[in-house]
């Protein structure tokens, strides 16, 4: 994940931290990530000091809304429900 975030343009925890989870996940998926939301929910546990599987029921529930958002504002944009749906199983090369 280090080298992720760098690639990203953040480079120290106090960066991660001012972005704030949402941002830095956008960034992420900018750069190329694969989107994967156990990755960003432990991101938004780890940021609050929690531990990753602190996180359940509706909380869960809101922050798999909000990770389909930013999955489709920046990994998804442009492509077709079909495309991003071979994506995400792994079966076509994805669009940078």
């Amino acid at each position: 994940m280090e080298a992720a975030f760098a690639r990203a343009g953040i480079h120290s925890a106090e960066e991660l931290h001012a972005l704030g989870a949402d941002a830095a996940y956008a960034r992420l998926l900018e750069t190329g990530h694969r989107p994967h939301f156990i990755g960003y929910y432990v991101l938004v546990m780890g940021l609050q000091g929690r531990p990753w599987n602190d996180c359940k029921g509706a909380e869960k529930a809101a922050l798999r809304k909000t990770f389909d958002a930013l999955k489709a504002a920046k990994h998804d944009k442009g492509r077709s429900d079909l495309e991003a749906a071979l994506d995400a199983i792994g079966v076509i090369e994805r669009k940078a």
